[in-house]
């Protein structure tokens, strides 16, 4: 238990500091990949793999780890780049993403950098609707690119993103006003994914790639003279965003009297103790996993009661 808090003490000291710990990959060639250490169970020689039936495209099998029939995706093969050359040697890195645990299967295992938001960067424009990409960096001059793990989510793993229906009729109905609610998330796949359950509940939506622009866009509403807890019902955060992420927006908008009283809740595939530790220390008001229709809406029924005259 000392080693967990150990873990937890020493991770939450990057809380509103903008930092982030990339562990770096690769797959074929020499391109090299990022993925934030949060999500990291744990890095192992690549086990046997039991084929499976009905096995979704990019899945090689399924492995036993640490008692757990674990899926193991192929990522080079899912991007298009052909299957890992030589499997024997391979690695698989064990991760938790929307409460699932997967293992992706790569090359070669770098080794892990202490980075700053800052110098996440969107992918480059034109990079296209298939891209897997979220963002990049620059390592010493080499590009890192980190991916977009909720598109590859999306496509092996999908889930329904239907609201129950009672539970929807039950909020349109109940409601004094139609409410506009933020979302900040780099992925577009998780924007389509909140846009699409909130507009079923007839909320209406404005929507940001990251934490910088959605705390510009604040200031903005504030510099005019709005409100933004009166104008807007709540706040939808993602954590890991280029530039800015999740834990900074809600600490910078916190130390802004302007915002006062702002709902904010961090919307993740981060998971575990360590996240609910970092909601508490910036002040968050709430903490949703993604991706749970049914419970978003909820939350978004509890605000219109909470905030019912």
């Amino acid at each position: 238990m000392a080693g967990v808090l150990d873990s937890v003490n020493q991770r939450t000291q990057l809380v509103g500091k903008n930092r982030l710990e990339l562990l770096l990959f690769r797959l074929e060639g020499s391109q090299i990949y990022g993925i934030n250490v949060f999500k990291v169970r744990e890095v192992i020689q690549c086990p046997k793999l039991t084929l499976m039936p009905k096995l979704k495209a990019g899945v090689k099998g399924v492995a036993q780890i640490r008692g757990t029939a674990i899926p193991v995706l192929d990522l080079s093969a899912m991007m298009g780049r052909g299957p890992i050359s030589d499997p024997a040697n391979s690695f698989v890195i064990v991760t938790e993403y929307n409460q699932q645990v997967l293992g992706f299967q790569v090359s070669k295992v770098e080794r892990i950098i202490n980075t700053n938001w800052e110098e996440i960067h969107p992918p480059p424009k034109g990079t296209g609707k298939d891209s897997y990409l979220t963002a990049v960096t620059d390592l010493n001059g080499a590009l890192v690119e980190i991916l977009d793990v909720e598109k590859i989510l999306a496509e092996v793993a999908p889930r329904s993103e239907e609201v129950d229906l009672g539970l929807a009729d039950e909020i349109r109905a109940n409601r004094q006003h139609r409410p506009h609610v933020l979302i900040v998330d780099d992925s577009v796949v998780a924007r389509k994914q909140l846009e699409r359950c909130l507009e079923t509940l007839e909320v209406d939506v404005t929507t940001k790639k990251n934490g910088k622009e959605m705390l510009d866009f604040l200031r903005g509403v504030a510099d005019e003279g709005g409100r933004p807890a009166d104008d807007y019902l709540m706040l939808i955060s993602d954590i890991e965003m280029p530039e800015m992420d999740g834990y900074t927006l809600t600490a910078s908008l916190r130390a802004d009297e302007r915002m006062k009283g702002l709902h904010i809740m961090l919307h993740t595939s981060l998971s575990g103790v360590f996240n609910q530790a970092m909601v508490d220390k910036v002040g968050a008001d709430d903490f949703l996993a993604k991706f749970q229709p049914d419970e978003l809406a909820t939350r978004v029924k509890e605000r219109l009661q909470a905030v019912k005259p």
